[in-house]
């Protein structure tokens, strides 16, 4: 026994590799990453939801330019699975993209609106649509070919109710 202490003691003296006792291999064991939380269930109404607004003034070709903008709200409540997701009266957005005055020989004003945002609890969010409103033509000064005949402006007033609809998903 003295001469196996002995040598296994030279062994470690002459070698450069520092004696290392070996350990019992040791089992690793992989757990799985947990999955973040999932955030609370949230219901959203789809996008291509029809809504339906009003002007908050009234809109006439003849005070209207091109890129300016409008204020409508909506006029009844958008519901959704017995939630109220957008309340009557919220505030809707849109420019003025096209308008032509009324002209000569019976034409009538034109204007077209295009619906930006509406906004549901401080947010905004897009909407997509837009609406054309004539004035009426006068047809008589259309056939005489008259100068001094024209046609009317084009006006949308309060209360006059066109369609607008949702581009995105609104949470509620």
């Amino acid at each position: 026994m003295k001469h196996v202490f002995g040598a296994a003691m030279l062994l470690a003296a002459v070698s450069p590799v520092p004696a290392v006792a070996q350990e019992a291999p040791v089992a690793v064991i992989q757990v799985p990453a947990t999955a973040p939380a999932a955030p609370a269930a949230t219901r959203a109404l789809p996008p291509s939801t029809q809504i339906v607004v009003t002007p908050t003034e009234e809109i006439s070709s003849k005070h209207v330019e091109e890129g300016q903008r409008v204020n409508f709200v909506t006029v009844g409540d958008v519901v959704d699975n017995g939630a109220v997701v957008i309340p009557r009266g919220s505030a809707v957005q849109a420019t003025i993209t096209w308008k032509t005055g009324r002209a000569i020989g019976g034409k009538s004003g034109k204007f077209e609106v295009t619906f930006n945002s509406v906004t549901v609890r401080g947010q905004d969010y897009p909407l997509r649509g837009m609406h054309r409103q004539e004035g009426r033509g006068n047809t008589l000064g259309a056939v005489l070919g008259s100068i001094l005949i024209s046609g009317r402006s084009a006006v949308m007033l309060p209360g006059q109710e066109v369609t607008a609809f949702t581009a995105t998903q609104i949470p509620y």
